[in-house]
C-alpha cells in the first residue's frame, strides 16, 4: 500500500465513524481536500452534511471555522474588515471565518448573490482584498459548502462564477434502513464525533497534495478528458457548458483518485467516475430543454457513453508501476507508453 493510499485509508475510516454507509462520497471529499479543490454537498437538511466538513477538519488537525449563511450576512461578516482603533489612531485588521484552513460555507445559498461572490477571490486566488489589502488565506485551505435543493423556500441560486470555483459537487443522500440504525445506536450516549482525533497532520496533507500533482496522465487520458469537456459545450440541450477550469478540475481530481487507489497514473475509468461530479454543476441547461426536465447529470451520462477513448499501447519492459512513497515521483522514459487515437 503506498504511503498516499495508507494515508487516505486511514482519513476515510476516521470520518466513516461518524458518516456512515458513504464510503464513495467521502473519498470525493479527499479527492478535493488532495488536489486543493473545493467541495459543493447539496442535499436536503439532517443528511450529514455539516458532520462531514468537521470530521474531516478534525481528522487533519486543521483550523475549522463555519459560516453561517443567511440572508442578511454581509460580505464584511465572510472576509473581515478594518476598524480603527481610537487608542492607537490606527485601523486593525480584524479576519473574518474564511480565514480558516477547513471552512463551512453552511446553507451557501440562502445568502444574497453579494455575499456568495465574497467567496469568488477567496477561492479562486486563496488571498482576500480588504480595503486595497490583500491577505493570503492559510495552507491547506478547503472551502466545503452546503446548499438544500434550490427549490427550498427562502434560498439563491449560485451564480455561474461561483459554482465554476468548486472542484466536485456530490450529494449524500438518505441512508438505507440498516444504515440508520446503526446510526442510532451509536449514538444512544454521546455523539461519535466528540471521540474523532486527528490522523494525519498537515504537514502531512501538504506532502500528499505535492506527490499527487506528480501523478503521471497519459496523453490519451488528458485528450479523452478535453473532448469530453468539449461535447459539453456542443451538446444540443446545453445552453453553457464546461470552462477549461472544469478540464483542470477533471484532470487534477484523476491524479487525486488514482493515488488514493494506490496507482501512479491515471485511467480513462478515472475519468468516468468522476466526470459527473466534476461536470454536472457546471452545465446550464436550455430553457426549452428544461421544461422537459432535461439534467445536468443526465447529459454527462449520455455523453461518457458517446465519447470515445484513445487506445493506450504500453511498449518496453516497464508498463505503469506502483506509487511507493508521498515523496514526489517521476516516470522513467522506459514506463511511457505511446499513445494511438483511434477515433480519428
Amino acid at each position: 500500500m503506498t504511503k498516499i493510499q495508507e494515508s487516505g485509508e486511514k482519513v476515510i475510516a476516521n470520518v466513516e465513524r461518524v458518516i456512515v454507509g458513504k464510503h464513495h462520497e467521502v473519498r470525493l471529499a479527499l479527492v478535493a481536500l488532495l488536489c486543493r479543490g473545493h467541495l459543493l454537498i447539496e442535499d436536503v437538511p439532517g443528511t450529514g452534511k455539516t458532520v462531514l466538513a468537521k470530521a474531516i477538519a478534525r481528522s487533519l488537525g486543521c483550523s475549522f471555522r463555519r459560516i453561517q449563511f443567511t440572508p442578511d450576512l454581509l460580505p464584511s461578516d465572510v472576509t473581515g474588515l478594518s476598524i480603527y482603533n481610537q487608542k492607537t489612531q490606527e485601523f486593525e485588521f480584524r479576519p473574518g471565518p474564511i480565514m480558516a484552513q477547513v471552512v463551512l460555507a453552511d446553507e451557501i445559498n440562502r445568502a444574497t448573490p453579494k455575499t456568495q461572490s465574497s467567496l469568488l477571490e477567496c477561492m479562486e486566488e486563496r488571498q482576500a482584498t480588504i480595503d486595497g489589502t490583500t491577505y493570503t488565506m492559510p495552507d491547506p485551505f478547503l472551502v466545503i459548502a452546503t446548499q438544500n435543493p434550490i427549490e427550498y423556500e427562502g434560498t439563491f441560486a449560485l451564480p455561474e462564477a461561483q459554482l465554476d470555483r468548486f472542484m466536485l459537487r456530490l450529494r449524500l443522500g438518505y441512508p438505507q434502513p440498516i444504515e440508520e440504525i446503526v446510526i442510532l445506536d451509536e449514538q444512544k450516549r454521546t455523539h461519535p464525533l466528540e471521540d474523532i482525533e486527528e490522523v494525519c497532520s498537515t504537514e502531512e496533507l501538504r506532502e500528499l497534495q505535492a506527490a499527487v500533482r506528480e501523478i503521471y496522465v497519459d496523453s490519451t487520458v488528458s485528450d479523452y478528458i478535453v473532448r469530453l469537456v468539449n461535447a459539453t459545450r456542443t451538446h444540443p440541450d446545453v445552453y453553457l457548458g464546461a470552462s477549461p477550469r472544469g478540464s483542470l478540475a477533471l484532470y487534477r481530481a484523476g491524479q487525486a483518485l488514482a493515488a488514493l487507489l494506490g496507482r501512479d497514473y491515471v485511467i480513462p475509468d478515472d475519468v468516468k467516475m468522476l466526470a459527473e461530479p466534476a461536470l454536472a454543476h457546471r452545465l446550464i441547461i436550455k430553457t426549452s430543454s428544461s421544461i422537459h426536465d432535461v439534467q445536468p447529470a443526465a447529459v454527462v451520462r449520455e455523453l461518457l457513453d458517446s465519447v470515445a477513448i484513445g487506445a493506450v499501447h504500453p511498449t518496453g519492459q516497464g508498463g505503469p508501476r506502483p506509487l511507493d512513497s508521498a515523496a514526489a515521483v517521476g516516470r522513467s522514459s522506459s514506463s511511457r507508453t505511446v499513445v494511438t487515437d483511434t477515433t480519428a
